[in-house]
């Protein structure tokens, strides 16, 4: 369970990342007036950068993302963890964008979203009965076989 919890933790901070970092590039436009990101060249990007609490919040989220989802890698199958991470911030980062930054989807769009969801959701369900299929105290190297396969 806390494996599940420290992907839903990555998932969210991944999400909040991905929004911190949009925000704070929004408001860089507004203090650029007109001119490119890249004018002051690497060293006036680090600067703009680094001035830019919200950007600053962004990569700190991203940075504690990958520390829960290496935690939760630990314990659960890749094959089950990236798919729900990345569909869990792509839901959440479209609600966002949606509500608060006025993006808008089409009606094909949001049917590619709910397909994708339930694709998520298939092939999680599937990982999830396979992984009480396999022992909890198998070590590593140990083989982790069924337990219906126990003597």
């Amino acid at each position: 369970m806390k494996y599940a919890i420290a992907l839903v933790v990555a998932l969210v901070l991944n999400a909040a990342a991905n929004l911190m970092i949009r925000f704070g590039m929004k408001a860089m436009d507004a203090q650029l007036d007109g001119a490119g990101i890249m004018d002051g060249g690497v060293p006036g990007l680090i600067r703009l950068l680094l001035t830019n609490w919200i950007v600053l919040v962004g990569l700190t989220c991203f940075a504690l993302n990958v520390v829960f989802y290496a935690y939760a890698l630990q314990k659960l199958p890749i094959s089950m963890a990236y798919p729900i991470m990345v569909t869990g911030g792509f839901v959440i980062i479209v609600t966002v964008a949606g509500l608060i930054l006025q993006e808008r989807l089409s009606v094909v769009q949001w049917v590619g979203v709910a397909a994708i969801m339930i694709g998520v959701t298939l092939v999680a369900k599937d990982a999830g009965r396979q992984m009480e299929d396999i022992k909890p105290d198998a070590g590593p190297g140990q083989g982790a076989e069924p337990n219906n396969l126990k003597p």
